[in-house]
């Protein structure tokens, strides 16, 4: 997700609006979208995706759908990772790159069918995605669409979130069965007769799945959910949790530890370029001495927020890029960038506000399910 706001003046709202307004949702301008905050408490929402399940509109993401006997070979070379070599039925995490190698968006695409793959784009980078596909597609036997106004897109996410989808009234005719579709699969069915991709994937560190369905059942789907988890202890959940969730779960978020200035490595995702391929657009030399991402940990309960600057002495090294105290691990954590010599040193610090608070260097993620 990043911040990049369409040219709209007004924010965008999405086609579950009258739905948070009526669960009495604290708004917030996010990427140019009109976004739940929060219903209750941030940290009710994050507990309860940690213990049971939460359900976020996520609607605000972008679909862009690419299709053409040639759209294995298009997406080769337009984006990062090797996706002709996803199998049907199965997503894969990505990014697509500028020129230089800086990180236009984070993508997850899933192969629908041989020649058919849907991208997932973040909701104020959609139009750029869209724009650098399309400039991308000539010469290949492919096209490029951006379906994003004819879908919702809904998140259910914690332990319990298989067992509320298989209460769910309305959706039926379900391929492979829920238990069948592993992290990063995806299956078919029909939730009141309309058309449901239901993927089991997230931005929480939880179980859960992505529902995508058509604009017009998106109220019913976020109703029948939110009844048939009420026995499980499913709440509606905002962007405070989501964001709490995916701090914990060391995953980057665009805007903030993923930008035009940051290449796949310095993230530590130099994974989504698989070992030597090669030919694709954003193909890039090394950046020695580029800031590198790192998990920093501290004691007691002041956080480090982005902008807050990292010391190691006097000499400032790095910056916070996410920070918040972990409603989980009940303690400080942050994402910084920072020189690659000061990546592994152990007496950093965090400067809140003039004064240094002592803080670690960590492994990702901070928090990790069980299962």
């Amino acid at each position: 997700m990043d911040h990049l706001a369409p040219p709209s003046s007004e924010p965008l709202t999405t086609p579950l609006h009258q739905e948070h307004e009526a669960l009495g949702a604290s708004f917030t301008d996010f990427g140019g979208w009109l976004m739940p905050v929060r219903y209750t408490s941030d940290l009710a929402e994050h507990h309860a995706v940690r213990r049971a399940a939460g359900l976020f509109d996520i609607s605000h993401m972008g679909e862009i759908l690419v299709d053409g006997d040639e759209a294995p070979a298009f997406l080769d070379r337009a984006l990062a990772g090797a996706i002709s070599a996803i199998p049907v039925g199965r997503a894969r995490y990505t990014m697509i790159l500028a020129e230089d190698g800086g990180i236009i968006d984070d993508l997850i695409v899933y192969r629908l069918a041989d020649h058919e793959f849907l991208v997932i784009a973040n909701a104020g980078n959609t139009r750029a995605v869209t724009r650098a596909l399309t400039d991308r597609v000539a010469g290949f036997d492919a096209i490029v669409e951006d379906q994003s106004e004819d879908h919702a897109l809904l998140a259910l996410q914690g332990p319990a979130a298989e067992w509320i989808l298989s209460e769910t009234p309305g959706i039926s005719e379900l391929s492979p069965a829920l238990p069948e579709i592993r992290n990063y699969g995806w299956g078919s069915a029909s939730f009141e007769g309309e058309p449901l991709l239901l993927a089991r994937t997230g931005y929480t560190g939880e179980d859960g799945f992505e529902l995508l369905v058509p604009v017009g059942q998106a109220a019913a789907l976020w109703r029948a959910l939110l009844a048939a988890g009420e026995a499980h202890g499913l709440v509606p959940a905002g962007l405070a949790a989501r964001d709490t969730l995916r701090l914990e779960a060391g995953m980057p978020l665009y805007g903030h530890e993923l930008s035009r200035d940051v290449v796949p490595a310095q993230a530590g995702l130099g994974r989504v370029i698989p070992a030597g391929k090669t030919g694709f657009v954003g193909e890039h030399e090394p950046r020695p001495g580029a800031p590198v991402l790192v998990g920093l940990a501290a004691e007691g309960r002041r956080a480090g927020r982005a902008g807050y600057g990292v010391y190691r002495g006097d000499e400032r090294v790095g910056e916070i890029t996410s920070g918040a105290l972990s409603p989980t691990l009940g303690h400080p954590i942050a994402l910084a960038l920072v020189d690659p010599d000061a990546a592994d040193a152990p007496d950093l610090a965090i400067d809140i506000r003039g004064t240094r608070l002592p803080a670690s260097v960590t492994a990702l993620p901070f928090y990790r399910r069980n299962s």
